[in-house]
């Protein structure tokens, strides 16, 4: 880093795939690392990985669509490791079925945790960051933000992060602070593992079935997304903001 402070970074949905993997990447890129999930004793295999290969990490237990306990939780990580100017807006929840089967819980439930839960936690850090003249926002959107079948609260969810991320990228750009997001396509994850047991297939056949659509003929792994937000989070991207970034192994429409 260019600054001899250590950046506080926080990362939501980070007991594993992609939130995990994240976490550890940006420890490693020398920043301190609150890792956040619904149940904290989640957190503590991420947690002890970082820890044990010097970096500094703790974990925190907050429903991210709780106010109250995203007001909390951000407190707590200021008190503990410092003012966050790095959020990875991560935490995510499927809800899959056709719109005529699906329920209004379940559409509620995940637009709750990923567009309500990226908002209260963008808003809880960012005056941290405004102080700082200093932060990086990075939002978890997908390819099924193009729209999927069976997904249309989890489409619509990943479609509004995005406009979500441009919008705080023209409100915040003139604090020092950036905004993009990550959209994923088949990333091998316990939520794509889901999806494979959801359609009734094996899920090495159903990574086998996906890679044979994708360009580069293989799926995705939690690094290759953890990759992309690092350099989203980095002391030299500051002047790249309100981008999204399909990370899918090759073009999409």
């Amino acid at each position: 880093m260019s600054t001899t402070e250590q950046r506080v970074a926080v990362v939501t949905g980070g007991a594993r795939g992609i939130g995990a993997a994240t976490a550890v990447r940006l420890a490693a890129e020398g920043r301190a690392v609150a890792v956040i999930d619904l149940d904290e004793s989640a957190c503590k295999d991420t947690v002890e990985q970082i820890t044990a290969a010097g970096g500094k990490a703790i974990a925190v237990g907050c429903d991210v669509a709780d106010e109250a306990q995203v007001e909390a939780a951000v407190a707590r990580i200021a008190d503990e490791l410092g003012a966050p100017t790095i959020l990875v807006n991560n935490a995510g929840v499927l809800r899959d079925n056709l719109l005529f089967k699906m329920s209004v819980s379940d559409w509620d439930t995940v637009l709750n945790v990923h567009l309500r839960g990226a908002f209260l936690m963008s808003k809880a850090c960012q005056k941290y960051m405004v102080d700082a003249k200093f932060g990086r926002i990075v939002n978890l959107s997908s390819s099924s933000a193009l729209g999927n079948r069976g997904q249309v609260n989890y489409s619509a969810a990943k479609a509004g992060m995005q406009g979500f991320t441009k919008t705080l990228a023209i409100e915040l750009g003139k604090f020092g602070v950036t905004a993009n997001a990550v959209a994923p396509g088949f990333i091998a994850t316990e939520m794509t593992k889901a999806t494979a047991e959801r359609v009734g297939m094996g899920f090495d056949d159903f990574k086998a079935a996906a890679a044979t659509q994708i360009p580069v003929q293989r799926v995705g792994e939690p690094d290759d997304i953890a990759n992309a937000i690092a350099f989203f989070t980095g002391e030299d991207a500051g002047f790249v903001s309100g981008q999204v970034l399909y990370v899918a192994g090759g073009p999409l429409d």
